[in-house]
């Protein structure tokens, strides 16, 4: 199976191919940057425009440079308020080539109050920069959840979480097709 996912960063691709071998042999991965055309930092619907909007480019990006796959997967992360909470939270979508489209959400985390308004105005990263160390293994694979998690759960962990939740429909697609 021939996947492509929304992205370069290393810690999402292996978050991706983690969830995907939970149910699929053989599969082959290819990480590409696409545009989300939303903010640097996606608040409430932002989220999920974001990661349709990135699999809208994908796909894009596979036909006019003639790469076939068999699935498009993004996710997106950002700050909402759904719940009368500010918490990050990563919304994942799969679309393959009929234009089946699932979602799905990897467990969400809390900002404190006196930071949201600062995750909203710069985005998580450098927020995270600021109240710790800058470390690249966090940009790169971690995420800021392994600090806050003290190594628990990392960026990996919630992308799989989120694309797991995701596949439920392909998974089960006899219920929704």
């Amino acid at each position: 199976m021939k996947v492509l996912v929304a992205t370069k960063n290393q810690g999402k691709i292996e978050g991706a191919k983690k969830a995907l071998l939970k149910y699929f042999d053989n599969i082959e991965i290819e990480g590409i940057p696409v545009n989300s055309d939303v903010g640097e930092q996606p608040v409430n619907d932002e989220i999920y425009i974001g990661a349709k909007n990135r699999v809208k480019n994908l796909k894009l990006y596979a036909k006019e440079n003639n790469i076939e796959a068999d699935l498009y997967m993004s996710i997106e992360s950002g700050i909402n308020n759904v719940l009368g909470r500010w918490m990050i939270t990563n919304i994942a979508v799969i679309e393959d080539n009929k234009d089946f489209e699932s979602y799905g959400t990897s467990p969400s985390f809390p900002v404190p109050d006196r930071l949201v308004q600062d995750v909203i105005n710069t985005d998580l990263s450098q927020v995270m920069d600021k109240v710790f160390t800058k470390d690249e293994e966090r940009h790169n694979r971690g995420g800021g959840i392994q600090l806050l998690t003290h190594n628990k759960i990392s960026r990996i962990d919630l992308t799989e979480m989120a694309f797991i939740m995701a596949l439920t429909k392909y998974i089960n697609e006899d219920i929704w097709r």
